[in-house]
């Protein structure tokens, strides 16, 4: 199997899990218990905090580990939402966050919070015009994706935070796709507040963290005496110990990133050369190195996606599953793509693990599987 899938999850790196494998199997003490097998557990815990804190360039006192992004970002979100003044109730979400976190902005919306959504251009890049005007002195929390997860689009953080801070609010930034794709140092960032998840960088499923820039007033929204009485619950040891180890193999991230991008240029310049149909969204503006959203004319994704596992390939559908069927990619929809072409979406996403002969056998093997059914689609169009 090629697995062109990176932006959903990543294969566990080998050294993770033999990272784990001892915690599972002889640090199982609870890490809070005073006897010698917990005070064990314990400074593995300190230990992976440490090295959490290192790579990511923040302080081990501000690393608070959660079950993944979306419990991060939600605890972010109504820990920061709590503790603002009585003036300050407005909150502006990006309109292409992650559809979990958009579920989050209705939530609170439905409970009396003001929640505004900051448009995106055609392009999917962040309308800075738009948070200028909707950034002000009565927003207590803005919240934006580093990069987005469909179309690998990086947004102006650095934009944000600079407004953000003029008008007095605070700033969450989940980075989930962004961490271990781009270089990151939480110390340089204006956030407030990064969530972030290990599966997203060869780490284990179920664990994440919250970085919480250190003396930012936060309402704890599990309670319990675990992480500094910030997130309650019993530490999951070995996921954690597993997400420090996935950090520490980042090792050169911009070169890697520069790798990644040279094989996701090849294989869309090959694509677009053997089916010149196919059309790729943001690739005008600075992107994920790995990420590729497309599609080939019209054709149905479920076709494609046929196509690509009969070869062996593992992508990703742009549209939103319901129960009548799909729904059109809600960032599609924020960038005016229209419905029949944005439920056309194909996403291919790169990583650590993708290789030349991945690209190689793709553009030999897709391009003839294709072309007829755009012939096709050509001839009966109207």
């Amino acid at each position: 199997m090629i697995y062109l899938d990176h932006n959903a999850t990543t294969p566990p790196a080998p050294a993770v899990l033999a990272a784990m494998l001892p915690v599972l199997s002889s640090l199982w003490a609870n890490t809070s218990s005073q006897h010698g097998l917990g005070q064990e557990a314990k400074r593995a815990l300190s230990a992976a905090r440490a090295t959490v804190a290192r790579v990511l360039g923040c302080k081990p006192v501000e690393v608070i580990f959660t079950s993944g992004a979306t419990e991060a970002n939600h605890m972010a979100m109504r820990g920061l939402l709590a503790m603002a003044p009585p003036e300050r109730r407005r909150v502006v979400f990006s309109s292409v966050e992650h559809a979990g976190h958009l579920r989050l902005a209705r939530a609170l919306a439905a409970a009396g919070v003001q929640v505004d959504l900051l448009p995106v251009l055609a392009n999917g890049t962040l309308d800075l015009q738009a948070a200028q005007a909707l950034i002000g002195p009565d927003v207590a929390l803005v919240s934006l994706m580093a990069a987005n997860n469909e179309t690998g689009v990086l947004m102006p953080v650095a934009e944000v935070a600079a407004l953000t801070q003029a008008a007095g609010a605070r700033l969450h930034v989940d980075a989930t796709q962004f961490i271990g794709k781009q270089p990151f140092n939480f110390s340089t960032w204006g956030a407030d507040a990064v969530s972030l998840s290990a599966h997203k960088l060869q780490g284990p499923k179920g664990v994440g963290a919250l970085l919480l820039r250190q003396g930012v007033p936060f309402a704890p929204q599990t309670l319990g005496s675990q992480e500094r009485g910030r997130r309650g619950g019993t530490e999951n040891l070995a996921g954690i110990v597993g997400l420090a180890a996935a950090l520490e193999l980042l090792g050169d991230v911009a070169a890697e990133a520069a790798r990644v991008a040279q094989l996701r240029d090849a294989l869309e310049i090959g694509l677009t050369r053997a089916l010149p149909q196919t059309h790729i969204w943001s690739r005008a503006v600075p992107r994920l190195p790995g990420t590729s959203y497309l599609r080939f004319g019209q054709l149905s994704v479920d076709v494609v996606l046929q196509r690509l596992e009969r070869l062996g390939v593992a992508a990703s559908s742009g549209a939103a599953c319901s129960s009548g069927g799909s729904e059109p990619s809600h960032v599609l929809t924020a960038m005016g793509v229209p419905a029949d072409e944005a439920l056309a979406a194909v996403r291919l996403s790169l990583g650590r693990t993708s290789t030349q002969e991945d690209v190689t056998y793709l553009l030999n093997a897709l391009p003839p599987l294709l072309a007829p059914l755009l012939h096709e689609e050509v001839l009966t169009a109207p």
